[in-house]
């Protein structure tokens, strides 16, 4: 086990009618703010209505933009920044799910800088200070309602790139299961592989002697695994609900995280997906995770062994690990088919002619390669984008 520090800080209000008391909470924290949505499902579902009149009833101004796509746009943010400097908005209230959280991070980091918000996600400086961020959390998957990222997308060049930072964890969270009763199927889906994704990014370590996050990783995954299809034949069935809302958080805020190295290849490699054909990033995980799988498992077979036989439940044949091996990966390719997401680039209707734009624009480190577990040339990249075809 590596040496660590860990700090999570966002207060979790979690439970059923929390989102009530919502005004109250901001209050702690400023008189004014920025009510930051996506499309209409709050207004549809009587969410919008509630946080006003909380808002209100705790004698809290503020003022509103909605707006906020999937894979969230850079010029909102930007539009956000002015918004919040004209109006002296002392907070920013993201209420959705992880793209409008992750749109309130980034305005909140840009209301201070003097320069371009970007900088912070294209690597050209490091943010020192932050407005506070607020959450009504209304889709477990992204886990940004307790985490240290904001991923933004740039419509110049349609480049997709985080931003981790201390200053981007929320100051509170209020998490109702209820509020996703709504959820169509797919989203739901969608979310589950996004929760699987952070907990294999993790789980899948060079590090020694980490077996305590290990069975807890194991235990976010085996928990999602029974819970998905409950709530796809069950929408309104509020334990199985709680049990993948709070998976969602626990899968980001890095409690997963500590004492070991995790990889976060597949995720820069289906940054490039999304950002360029802007498919949901659940849906584009679902597709690359197994293809990365099956690129590296033999750089530790005996990790993937240990994950077919922890999180699939399969028989482990100690003459054939590498059968064993292969069977975990496929269990996990066929789960998320089973749950209705694509598995392929021809699935998400991905065409062949951009798969070395994307192997060469995937973000990469100073060794001019991504990944950990297996550091991965833009060959490599390539490889794996073909595997995922």
């Amino acid at each position: 086990m590596e040496n660590f520090i860990f700090h999570s800080p966002t207060k979790i209000i979690f439970g059923k009618g929390v989102e009530a008391s919502v005004g109250e909470e901001v209050k702690k924290h400023g008189t004014k703010v920025l009510f930051h949505y996506g499309g209409g499902s709050i207004k549809r579902t009587g969410l919008y209505q509630q946080v006003v009149d909380s808002l209100k009833a705790a004698d809290v101004d503020f003022v509103e933009l909605g707006g906020v796509q999937p894979n969230p746009r850079l010029s909102l943010v930007q539009q956000g920044i002015e918004l919040c400097r004209k109006e002296n908005v002392d907070l920013i209230l993201a209420v959705g799910g992880g793209s409008v959280i992750d749109s309130g991070k980034a305005i909140a980091l840009g209301v201070p800088y003097d320069g371009d918000v970007w900088d912070f996600f294209s690597g050209k400086a490091v943010p020192e200070a932050s407005l506070p961020v607020g959450v009504v959390l209304t889709i477990p998957a992204a886990g940004s309602e307790a985490s240290n990222s904001s991923v933004i997308t740039n419509e110049d060049g349609w480049l997709k790139r985080g931003c981790s930072t201390p200053f981007n964890r929320p100051v509170f969270a209020f998490m109702n299961p209820e509020l996703t009763f709504t959820l169509p199927p797919y989203q739901t889906a969608c979310g589950a592989a996004d929760i699987m994704a952070h907990v294999m990014e993790r789980y899948f370590t060079n590090t020694p002697n980490v077996e305590l996050t290990d069975r807890l990783c194991e235990a976010v995954l085996k928990t999602i695994i029974k819970n998905i299809p409950i709530v796809l034949e069950e929408p309104e069935n509020y334990d199985a609900r709680a049990e993948i809302m709070w998976a969602s958080t626990l899968a980001h805020n890095d409690l997963l995280s500590t004492g070991r190295t995790g990889d976060w290849a597949s995720h820069q490699i289906e940054h490039e997906l999304s950002g360029i054909y802007d498919v949901p990033h659940g849906a584009g995980l679902a597709v690359v995770f197994p293809a990365w799988m099956k690129y590296v498992y033999r750089r530790n077979i005996q990790r993937f062994v240990q994950f077919a036989v922890r999180v699939w439940n399969v028989e482990e044949d100690f003459f054939d690990p590498e059968g064993t091996a292969l069977e975990g990966i496929r269990r996990t390719k066929e789960f998320f088919r089973s749950i209705g997401l694509p598995v392929t680039l021809r699935d998400l209707e991905i065409p062949d002619d951009r798969l070395e734009e994307m192997a060469e624009k995937c973000k990469k480190g100073p060794d001019g390669t991504v990944g950990q577990f297996v550091k991965l040339t833009t060959e490599d990249v390539l490889n794996i984008l073909k595997l995922a075809k």
